[in-house]
């Protein structure tokens, strides 16, 4: 698990809500989230990508352990890797939008390049 960060939250609660988010930024390519979770999400999300460049059946397999649907990886193997072929990572980007209403959390978007 990389990182550190425990984002307020038990563990199985916290891969959970991370396995869910990296899911849903490889399958929509945006989310806006807090910059502590778009900082996580960013390493799991590309050390996926850099599996999916790969197209073995290990690899596939160790995507469809981690991403909850099996359309994503579809979508992780046969369009999002091969767009970054020629690329040694790096393959999202993090644009901070300011304090959110109720609580001032410090914002981001979070989305593939």
């Amino acid at each position: 698990m990389p990182g550190t960060r425990k984002l307020g939250r038990a563990t199985s609660h916290r891969l959970a809500m991370l396995r869910a988010m990296v899911t849903f930024l490889l399958e929509k390519g945006r989310i806006e989230t807090t910059v502590t979770r778009a900082k996580e999400v960013r390493s799991l999300t590309e050390k996926l990508i850099t599996l999916g460049k790969e197209p073995s059946l290990h690899n596939k397999r160790l995507a469809m352990g981690f991403i909850t649907k099996e359309a994503v990886v579809k979508k992780l193997f046969d369009e999002i890797a091969p767009k970054y072929a020629d690329r040694n990572g790096g393959y999202t980007r993090i644009i901070k939008t300011g304090p959110r209403r109720g609580d001032a959390a410090e914002m981001a978007i979070i989305e593939l390049i």
